[in-house]
């Protein structure tokens, strides 16, 4: 593992971050937020992920912070973190317990972290803390940071990765460990991250992530797994789907919300994720088509590679946000608010 890092950190430029320079509030128009709002924010302030038996996650609360923010939306904010801080932030290691359901006793049924939604809810407290000058949100922000520079990362030398939880996933607690999934590198928030744990190396951590994106292509599709095993050479994680699915789809977003638009980085996969009709889709490493996503918020992540690639126009019925189920319409948010700031000639 150690010589694949190296070739990684070698092959990998190092980018400077610029996720806050657009992450400003009012990014999402208030009647955008007022939709998503209404379909999964409860009155407890959880976020509501309907497609998955109505449960919240420490994701979901990360991406709930993250677009109050941006719409501006104070209260909401605060609502959203006071229930992430009484029911999810309740580890010993300063990190947020991901899975909470609303049916059971007690409501926590899986203990571990998710480090992806432990990073999106430090940025969004970073953003909202700087901008808000709540000296209380900043705190709260650097102690997750801090948490996840100590629990949720794997260091080799120079080399960081980041675990996707702090057990389970790591040499010790796999016959193929570590094992790592490329969709949890929020390149965005790691600048904000620096400045709340600047002990933390995020940058060998954003040039570890973009080597992974670029160089990661396996099986007939070419297309990185989204459980990734990098014990030995690079391969598919066991237990899990060969495929470039639900979770790696974010990738390509993430990458363009932290203004990676280089298109070594992003037209394969890009064009990976695109079926023979134009349309998104999860695929097989066998490059078979598994899905075929015909949801907004997923066609969305297209159109918005096509704005940043050749400046292609958002097509008409993309523009406008009508929420359906919580993951493809939080995304579908995310690309609408980065065009918005960004790339107002595709609007």
């Amino acid at each position: 593992m150690k010589a694949f890092l190296r070739i990684l950190a070698l092959g990998a430029a190092l980018i400077s971050g610029i996720g806050a320079a657009y992450a400003q509030n009012n990014a999402i128009s208030s009647a955008d937020w007022n939709a998503y709002k209404a379909k999964f924010l409860d009155g407890s302030g959880r976020i509501v992920d309907d497609a998955n038996g109505n449960i919240s996650h420490s994701e979901g609360q990360g991406y709930g912070l993250l677009l109050a923010y941006l719409a501006g939306a104070r209260a909401d904010f605060d609502l959203i973190w006071s229930f992430t801080k009484t029911e999810l932030l309740l580890r010993d290691d300063g990190l947020a317990v991901w899975k909470w359901e609303p049916n059971a006793n007690p409501h926590v049924t899986d203990p571990n972290n998710a480090t992806d939604g432990d990073m999106l809810i430090a940025y969004a407290l970073g953003l909202a803390g700087e901008s808000w000058r709540r000296q209380d949100l900043l705190d709260a922000g650097k102690g997750i940071a801090d948490a996840i520079g100590r629990a949720a990362l794997l260091r080799d030398g120079k080399e960081v990765l980041i675990l996707p939880a702090a057990n389970g996933f790591g040499a010790k607690d796999r016959t193929d460990g570590p094992v790592i999934n490329i969709s949890y590198w929020v390149f965005e928030a790691f600048p904000v991250l620096s400045n709340l744990a600047p002990n933390v190396d995020w940058q060998a951590l954003r040039s570890a992530g973009l080597g992974l994106a670029r160089d990661i292509k396996l099986g007939n599709a070419q297309m990185p797994p989204d459980w990734l095993s990098l014990n030995g050479e690079p391969k598919p994680a066991d237990g899990f789907p060969a495929e470039f699915g639900y979770n790696a789809i974010r990738i390509p977003l993430y990458l363009m919300r932290a203004g990676i638009d280089d298109r070594k980085t992003l037209e394969p996969l890009l064009k990976g994720m695109t079926d023979g009709q134009g349309n998104p889709r999860t695929v097989l490493l066998t490059n078979v088509t598994k899905d075929v996503l015909s949801d907004p918020g997923y066609r969305m992540i297209l159109a918005m590679g096509a704005c940043v690639l050749d400046r292609t126009p958002i097509p008409n019925e993309l523009k406008t946000f009508q929420p359906t189920n919580y993951y493809p319409s939080t995304l579908q948010l995310l690309a609408l608010s980065f065009v918005a700031r960004r790339h107002g000639e595709c609007l």
